[in-house]
């Protein structure tokens, strides 16, 4: 039995009133994300409504976590390499040129560079939008936050794809079991 079979069964076998718990959890998982956790609801007998909007929750509970975690973690890494830099050039008697300490081009693996292109040519909305084709949210959000967006910015473009994608792939979902029911 695999993670999406264990999940549906569990869906199918507790109070109703935990089913949207379990769905928004689901949603927290990368991979299956908003979209997976949506049709592990509907298919496991939620309305498709609740569905949708506990698999949001679940999937941007988790992104925001990791954004303001990556963030803050970027942000005091950035702080200490300058403050290490700026008081190497006091003790050695020079004044600090400005931008000195600042990120260094660090060697970049090939997943990082394909991320990094595709952020140049996309920027944050279409990385947020078309990245779920390719990686995880949560992947794609923590990546931002690494590379120096703002909070608030990828935060809004990350609940806009997740809301947009679980939305269209739980009424597709939605669509085909009422088809087949």
């Amino acid at each position: 039995m695999n993670l999406v079979d264990a999940l549906q069964d569990l869906v199918g076998h507790v109070p109703d009133l935990v089913q949207p718990l379990i769905v928004a959890a689901a949603g927290a998982i990368p991979f299956v994300e908003g979209e997976g956790a949506a049709t592990i609801g509907i298919i496991g007998g939620i309305t498709p409504a609740i569905a949708i909007i506990a698999a949001i929750i679940g999937n941007f509970a988790c992104v925001a976590v990791l954004v303001l975690l990556g963030s803050g973690a970027r942000r005091a890494v950035v702080t200490r390499r300058r403050a290490r830099v700026q008081a190497a050039a006091v003790a050695a008697g020079h004044e600090p040129a400005p931008g000195v300490g600042d990120d260094p081009a660090p060697e970049v693996s090939p997943r990082k560079a394909k991320f990094q292109r595709a952020f140049e040519r996309y920027g944050v909305p279409g990385v947020s939008l078309l990245g779920p084709l390719l990686l995880p949210t949560q992947f794609t959000a923590t990546m931002l936050a690494a590379a120096g967006v703002g909070r608030g910015r990828i935060l809004i473009w990350q609940g806009v794809a997740i809301v947009g994608w679980t939305v269209v792939v739980a009424l597709l979902i939605g669509g085909v079991v009422t088809t087949l029911s």
